[in-house]
């Protein structure tokens, strides 16, 4: 279990905010894909981490378990930031502040930009495709640890395998994201 500081929580709610207000009829599935690719562009070009997410090896693509959790039911955590709405035995994300960029620097309002103008438009199915191809790190992980067979024999539906985001990197990259990564936290607990 992961505990975040109401530094994470603020940026989480309020990328979420973000995505909800650009992105029309946002879904629960869209949402958790649209989290990962963010994280996962963030972390390719700056080699650092961006909401400080872990994501696990799910049947249905990378998927952090706690915004999955908070997606599922009332939300706890980001109660203040999003409503839930079902419709037709699915679930939509609707904004329930408005968005402030308090969190955020320019490079990561513009990753947010890119990451609505790139995949805004993509279905859920469309963008578990992308997470799933041969080259990414869900299919790497999934392959390596044997879930491939189980997720398409449809033996299991997920998974406690994470996802390292800094896989591609070399050792320095690596390094810094997981400092950058250490700080935040702190720094997130110490301004609490």
């Amino acid at each position: 279990m992961k505990a975040y500081s109401k530094c994470d929580i603020d940026k989480i709610g309020n990328a979420i905010i973000y995505l909800a207000e650009k992105i029309p009829d946002l879904s629960k599935t869209k949402l958790l894909k649209l989290l990962y690719l963010l994280e996962e562009s963030f972390a390719k070009k700056y080699q650092l981490p961006f909401l400080n997410l872990e994501f696990e090896v799910w049947q249905a693509g990378p998927v952090a378990r706690d915004i999955f959790i908070e997606l599922s039911d009332e939300p706890i955590l980001l109660k203040d930031y999003i409503i839930l709405e079902k419709k037709n035995d699915a679930i939509y994300i609707k904004p329930n502040a408005d968005f402030s960029d308090d969190e955020f620097s320019d490079n990561e309002i513009d990753m947010l930009d890119l990451i609505v103008a790139h995949f805004g438009s993509l279905t859920a199915a469309e963008l578990v495709n992308r997470t799933h191809q041969k080259n990414s790190n869900w299919y790497k992980v999934a392959k390596d640890k044997g879930l491939l067979y189980l997720f398409e024999n449809r033996l299991t539906n997920s998974s406690d395998e994470k996802i390292d985001l800094t896989w591609y990197m070399d050792e320095k990259g690596k390094g810094n994201y997981r400092e950058q990564s250490q700080f935040n936290q702190l720094v997130g607990y110490i301004n609490d």
